[in-house]
């Protein structure tokens, strides 16, 4: 999911679009196996007592959990995204009310990231800016390739200091 064109500056275009880790969709998954394992042993069970009004009960009660367990934070992660251009970094996330931050490449001050032990082994990692603001820093945590995508954001960085500097001579 890129950057809608309408939300892009004059000449401005997209390095990199990503969001966070797939691990975390790890229990998301767990709870969908035991759901289909649990529903699937229970509905046969109890639906061939009496009308089959418990069985219908079992997945009503097992669709819910499904959506409250498994759709809603796949969609909270397929909406949450990270996106560099060559002018500014975004982050915009939210089902039903889209929320965001935008931070110019020229404002920011530090790009650092960390890497526990289980994003060492997954490759991925915490990308933290710090930007000219009273604003804390933003951290864009399990970024995938964290080590590429934060080398993107510091050579960008660079580029757009380097380019200031130069205007500021003129």
């Amino acid at each position: 999911m890129s950057l809608s064109r309408k939300l892009m500056i004059d000449g401005e275009q997209t390095v990199e679009t990503t969001r966070t880790h797939v691990k975390v969709l790890f229990v998301p998954f767990l709870i969908l196996l035991v759901l289909a394992v649990a529903a699937g042993f229970l509905v046969p069970r109890v639906g061939d007592k009496g009308d089959g009004v418990v069985g219908w009960i079992v997945a009503a009660v097992a669709a819910v959990l499904l959506i409250w367990g498994v759709l809603l934070p796949f969609l909270k992660w397929y909406l949450w995204t990270y996106t560099l251009t060559t002018k500014r970094l975004l982050e915009q996330k939210g089902i039903l009310t889209r929320t965001g931050r935008v931070i110019p490449l020229s404002r920011v001050n530090d790009v650092a990231y960390e890497k526990n032990l289980n994003d060492r082994l997954l490759g991925c990692g915490t990308l933290i800016i710090h930007d000219a603001s009273e604003q804390a820093g933003l951290q864009l945590r399990d970024i995938p390739r964290i080590e590429a995508f934060h080398r993107t954001v510091s050579n960008l960085v660079f580029e757009q200091h380097g380019t200031a500097r130069n205007d500021e001579s003129v």
